[in-house]
Parts: C-alpha cells; sequence; structure tokens
C-alpha cells in the first residue's frame, strides 16, 4: 500500500517503537522496509500498520501501510513503500531512513481485507502496483501453509520492471502447485505465456475465471481509487457475486 490517511484504530491499540532491521529495493521507486517490534506483534494476511515520524520541532506525520510479510514472520514486519514525491513520510524512507532506526507503529489494523488458510477457496487477488502488498502477505501465508486451495493473482503493471516481488512471484507460480501468477503488463508486450498485454477488463477476469478449478468464493482488489473501480466492475460484469469481493484502497 501507499501511503493513505490514516483509518479510525480501536483504543487497545498501541503504539509501539520499531526498529529498521533492513532495506531491500524492489523497484526503481519501492522498497521494503523490514522493522523488528519492541513488543510482541502478531497479525493476520491482509491487514495494516499506522506508521508515525515525529519531527525536531512536534510536528507529525502519520501514514498507513498495508503489511507484506507473512502472518508467520511476525518477528519482522516488511511493509513495501513506494516514493511519493508529494509524500510527508515515503520521501523520509527513501532518502533519511538507515538500518538502526526507530520509528513509531501501531497496529494491526483491519477486519475486513483478511484471508486465512482456513477462509477455503477458489481465491482470486487482484492488483496494481503497492497494491500488491497485502495480496502478498495471503500469498506467503498460502506458501507457508503449503496450501492446497486454488489461489490465483492476476497483477497488472506498466511494464515487468516495474512488477513488485517479482522474482518471488514467478517463483511461486514455477512450482506450478496452487498458487498461479497472471500478469496484465500494459505498456509492452507481455513475454511470458498465459499473461496478457492490456489493462484489466471484464473478458480477461472472465478467462482467468475459467484457470479456477471451481466457482470462485472470494476476490480481493487492491490498488488506487481508479484501479479498484475498474477491476471491480470487471468483476462484476463476469458474474462475480458483489458480497464475495472485497476491496482495499489506497491514495496520495
Amino acid at each position: 500500500m501507499t501511503e493513505s490517511n490514516p483509518s479510525p484504530i480501536p483504543p487497545a491499540i498501541r503504539w509501539q517503537k520499531v526498529t529498521i532491521s533492513k532495506i531491500e529495493k524492489r523497484t526503481s521507486r519501492v522498497s521494503s522496509f523490514f522493522f523488528t517490534p519492541s513488543e510482541p506483534f502478531s497479525f493476520r494476511a491482509g491487514q495494516h500498520v499506522e506508521v508515525r515520524l515525529t519531527a525536531p520541532d512536534g510536528y507529525r506525520a502519520q501514514r498507513a501501510y498495508s503489511i507484506a510479510s507473512a502472518p508467520e514472520d511476525s518477528g519482522s514486519i516488511e511493509l513495501a513503500i513506494e516514493k511519493l514525491e508529494t509524500g510527508e513520510v515515503s520521501p523520509f524512507f527513501h532518502e533519511v531512513a538507515q538500518v538502526g532506526d526507530e520509528i513509531e507503529l501501531r497496529g494491526p489494523i483491519g477486519g475486513h481485507f483478511i484471508w486465512e488458510h482456513a477462509d477455503g477457496g477458489p481465491v482470486l487477488l487482484v492488483g496494481a502496483g503497492s497494491g500488491v502488498a497485502p495480496l502478498m502477505s495471503m500469498i506467503r501465508h498460502h506458501a507457508n501453509q503449503r496450501s492446497s486451495v486454488p489461489m490465483l493473482l492476476l497483477l497488472s503493471s506498466r511494464i515487468l520492471e516495474e512488477v513488485i516481488f517479482r522474482d518471488e512471484l514467478l517463483a511461486l507460480d514455477a512450482k506450478k502447485g496452487a498458487f498461479q501468477l497472471v500478469l496484465a503488463i500494459t505498456r509492452e508486450t507481455p513475454g511470458r505465456e498465459g499473461d496478457f498485454g492490456r489493462r484489466i477488463d471484464t473478458p480477461m477476469i472472465a478467462e482467468i475465471l475459467r484457470r479456477l478449478p471451481s466457482s470462485l468464493k472470494r476476490a480481493f482488489i487492491c490498488g488506487s481509487n481508479p484501479f479498484v473501480t475498474v477491476a471491480s466492475e470487471a468483476l462484476t460484469g463476469a458474474g462475480v457475486a458483489p458480497g464475495s469481493i472485497r476491496t482495499e484502497r489506497y491514495g496520495q
């Protein structure tokens, strides 16, 4: 998830200090920041956290970021942060933050946009850009559980080089197990059989649904407001019941 405005927080969730343990570049504009919490931290795949920065003059800025790591890796919290030139928080991480730095974080937050192995499937994940972050948590949870639940990720990107977690996703797909990856590349010709070279639309979703072994149980969509609107309409246009669709939107 890129920067979004803070959402209402249950009063029981407290701020805690977390330490940056690792920084890993994902694309030209996105890096993963790994945080070690100072207090026990458990979460469910799809949840997010609030990050708070405090300037020397006391000014504070807060933003919400989806957790990309798997629940099984609760000792480390991974946030995939995209640099936004007009943002208050992301430039700090990309230009200032270093391993060993401490920041404030609270969470986990959210109970609507979550998936657990016990929920079953088939499951369709639809994302664009850094909207893949909470979906990645679900995918990693799926892999850690050695789940046989059919799960398909349809991920939209302008070019292959901008696909966040690209190598990991391709490796999981190459196992030919219960997880499938399908890319919708909009500004270059896709190089893999089964991928698409256009934006997500209703005919694409209809074809994707035919690749699942049985009727869809749940769909999760994450991305910008316009993307989520288009993807949701494509799913309902292809016959997916609105009640089975969960969405997460981010903005600047």
